[in-house]
């Protein structure tokens, strides 16, 4: 299992790329939300994003981790 700290950034950057309008049709920026997507899922030891995004969230929140991060950071 990932960091919490270092979940909270991917699940920040997942967000941020699955945004409603975010990619605008590039390929690119679906690429990244598919590559965070397959990160997320090895890191909590999922296979479905719904349940990695839980999965990092409940183990952000049991770590006592903000759940949010500002996506400024979590792009770094």
């Amino acid at each position: 299992m990932a960091h919490p700290s270092m979940l909270r950034k991917l699940v920040a950057r997942y967000e941020e790329l699955a945004a409603p309008g975010a990619d605008s049709g590039d390929p690119k920026v679906k690429r990244q939300r598919d590559d965070t997507a397959y990160t997320l899922c090895v890191s909590t030891g999922t296979r479905d994003i719904r349940d990695a995004l839980r999965v990092a969230r409940q183990t952000i929140s049991a770590a006592g981790e903000p759940v949010a991060v500002s996506t400024t950071s979590a792009s770094r």
